[in-house]
């Protein structure tokens, strides 16, 4: 059995992980960190104290009417990424453990592709300049 991070949960709701092969399970969130529990397989789980945290990206459409995923991004794993019914709920009880200025709107589409179309002039520019 899998030892719980926290000692009082704030928030506990159903998500999907987005990791590899999509999961179904259960978030957690508490006063000493944010956890994932896979409802097939107890095996496969998730664990994230507050302190590890360095990003909260959210994915934000149709200006704030509509998040589809949110990702955790660490110090030391990388990046997390989940699906939840309600959540807005869910950044609600991130926002007590981490700072507003930690949780960020991701790209959009048209951000990315801007980007990469000017890095891709740049190199082009610096090999032949």
């Amino acid at each position: 059995m899998v030892q719980s991070l926290n000692t009082k949960v704030d928030l506990v709701q159903k998500a999907t992980s987005h990791m590899g092969m999509e999961a179904y399970g259960q978030i957690m969130i508490g006063d000493r960190g944010f956890e994932f529990y896979d409802d097939r397989n107890i095996k496969n789980y998730i664990q994230i104290p507050w302190r590890q945290v360095r990003y909260v990206i959210v994915s934000v459409m149709f200006h704030g009417k509509w998040i589809p995923r949110f990702a955790v991004q660490t110090k030391r794993n990388g990046l997390y990424t989940f699906s939840v019914r309600d959540p807005k709920k869910v950044l609600r009880a991130i926002r007590k453990y981490i700072d507003a200025d930690h949780i960020v709107k991701s790209l959009t589409f048209m951000q990315v592709i801007h980007r990469s179309i000017v890095n891709l002039g740049n190199r082009l520019f610096k090999k032949n300049g």
